[in-house]
């Protein structure tokens, strides 16, 4: 996970099966007055029957496989409800996670299906769905929890070193709930904490539950878990994040559309269905909170 998606505190493919990625549908764009004239975007998608979305190559968000399949919590999702809107085909445009609202805002797709963070800064640049996932904090530890860590709680009473990323949410975490500054190690990226971990410089990497478990995905065979996720709470505050699709401002009835879809999936628990072969658990489930909670500074 990066933290471009992940520092919310601061600041192509078609998914029918295994298809080629499409190049030039990163290039392709839309007419602003045509879709006026032809009833806004949800229209235009309906009529020329598929939709353009932007993802940024990153599991278990949206990302290709080596034989070319766009997957991921997000694309999977847009699958089922773009095709309940009546839009039987998506297609996947893939940029650099930092430009996909640039790309959204550009028309170079219609909607961004990379679970990005929802937070006050991009809600003043585009407009966010509802949210699909909420992402809360645990710990990959030793088989067996020897340490018995279960939060940042545990984390200061036992003395533990706790393994970040570098940005990450997570260390501003440790240091305000209490981790000695010298038990909070940093680290690049989540493999390299992983490493960490397996040399014991660490006695647990903290990150949100989504991001462990698919980096447990990788390490089945070695003897680390993966802790219940928990509540952060600062100053009385809850610090999870939430990850939702990203629209323009001016596609108000897709983005309606959009959630009135979502509401079903959430009402009918088809959404965990959907995101739990990506490592979703009824944890992350987001009940009926709405977007405009998180735009809130």
């Amino acid at each position: 996970m990066t933290s471009s998606r992940r520092d919310f505190l601061r600041n192509g493919v078609l998914l029918a099966g295994a298809v080629p990625i499409l190049g030039a549908a990163g290039c392709s764009t839309t007419d602003p007055e045509k879709e006026k004239a032809g009833g806004g975007t949800l229209e235009r998608a309906k009529k020329q029957g598929y939709i353009q979305v932007g993802y940024a190559n990153e599991s278990p968000y949206g990302y290709t496989t080596s034989d070319g399949k766009l997957t991921g919590e997000a694309p999977e999702l847009a699958r089922v409800v773009f095709k309940e809107l009546g839009i039987n085909e998506v297609r996947g445009v893939q940029v650099e996670f930092g430009g996909l609202i640039a790309g959204v805002q550009a028309r170079r797709f219609d909607a961004i299906a990379a679970g990005m963070f929802i937070n006050p800064e991009r809600c003043g640049q585009i407009a966010f769905a509802d949210p699909e996932y909420i992402a809360k904090t645990a710990f990959m530890v030793p088989k067996g929890n020897p340490k018995g860590i279960t939060n940042f709680d545990t984390a200061v009473k036992k003395k533990v070193k706790v393994g970040v990323m570098t940005g990450a949410a997570e260390a501003d975490y440790a240091a305000k709930l209490g981790v000695a500054k010298g038990d909070i190690k940093p680290f690049p990226d989540a493999p390299g904490a992983f490493d960490g971990l397996k040399a014991g410089r660490c006695d647990c990497i903290a990150l949100t539950r989504i991001s462990l478990m698919d980096l447990m995905s990788k390490h089945k065979n070695d003897p680390y878990e993966v802790t219940p996720a928990f509540d952060v709470i600062i100053e009385g505050k809850e610090q999870s994040g939430a990850g939702g699709f990203g629209f323009r401002k001016a596609d108000t009835d897709l983005v309606q559309a959009f959630n009135g879809k979502l509401a079903e999936l959430k009402q009918s628990g088809r959404l965990l269905q959907i995101l739990q072969p990506f490592g979703f658990s009824q944890a992350e489930m987001p009940g009926d909170r709405k977007a405009a909670e998180f735009c809130q500074a």
